[in-house]
C-alpha cells in the first residue's frame, strides 16, 4: 500500500509519521510519501490532506496540478482522509468566508462547512470526543483553528459532534449542529488534528474500513 500525504502546505510530517506507526501496527507493509508536484497522486493507494490554512493549500494544489489528480482519484475511488483544512476542501459546499477568498473545494462530502467554526488560533481547545466508529473510549481530539460541518446530505455517515454543553459555553458558542466528523463513501474527513496524538485509531479506522475496501 502507498499512502500519499499532499506535501505542499501544513503539518505534512506529523501526517508522514502517524501513518508509517499506523501502518506498522497493523502489520501492513507499504510506504508512505509526500507529494509536492504532480504525477506522483496516481501511482497512491490512499491519501491525505493535511491540517494548515485551507486557501493557500488549495491554491498550492491547484498551481501544482495536484489538485485535479486529486479529484479524479477520489472520484475511482481511492480513499481520502482530510483533517481541519482538508475538511474544508472536501465539502461541498462553503460559508461566506470561502466565498469570500474564492477558494476551490473539492465537493467530494455533501456538506456545508464553517470555515473558522471556532475562531482564532487562540481559540484552540482539546476535547474528549466521542466516536463510535473507533472504538468506546472517547479520542482526545485536538482542534486549532478548526471548521465543522454545520449540515450534511443522506449519504453522508456523521462520525463525531460536539454535543457538551461544558464544551460550547466554554467555547461562548450556542449548542447546534456542529458535526466534527464525517464519512461519504471513500472520503473521511475530520475537523480536529489526530495526527498530534498517540492514538492511532482515527488512522487504523481509515487503513482498516476505508482503505481496504477500496477498488
Amino acid at each position: 500500500m502507498r499512502v500519499g500525504v499532499i506535501g505542499v502546505q501544513g503539518d505534512v510530517e506529523e501526517h508522514i509519521v502517524a501513518m508509517q506507526q499506523a501502518l506498522k501496527t497493523l502489520g501492513l507493509r507499504g510506504e508512505v510519501v509526500s507529494i509536492r508536484r504532480s504525477g506522483i497522486v496516481p501511482s497512491c493507494d490512499a491519501l491525505v490532506i493535511p491540517g494548515g490554512e485551507s486557501t493557500t493549500l488549495s491554491r498550492l494544489m491547484l498551481r501544482e496540478g495536484i489538485f485535479s489528480e486529486v479529484l479524479e482519484a477520489a472520484e475511482r475511488g481511492v480513499p481520502v482522509l482530510g483533517t481541519c483544512a482538508g475538511m474544508v476542501l472536501l465539502a461541498k459546499e462553503g460559508d461566506e468566508e470561502v466565498a469570500k477568498t474564492g477558494q476551490k473545494l473539492f465537493g467530494l462530502i455533501d456538506a456545508k462547512v464553517k470555515r473558522n467554526a471556532f475562531g482564532r488560533q487562540r481559540e484552540s481547545f482539546e476535547v474528549a470526543l466521542k466516536m463510535p466508529a473507533i472504538g468506546e473510549e472517547p479520542f482526545n481530539a485536538v482542534f486549532i483553528r478548526a471548521p465543522c460541518y454545520v449540515s450534511v446530505g443522506r449519504g453522508v455517515e456523521v462520525l463525531a459532534k460536539l454535543e457538551s454543553e461544558e464544551t460550547f459555553k466554554a467555547l461562548n458558542m450556542k449548542k447546534g449542529e456542529c458535526i466534527v466528523a464525517a464519512r461519504q463513501e471513500n472520503v473521511v474527513a475530520v475537523a480536529f488534528h489526530p495526527e498530534l496524538t498517540d492514538d492511532l485509531r482515527l488512522h487504523h479506522y481509515f487503513l482498516q474500513n476505508v482503505a481496504k475496501k477500496a477498488p
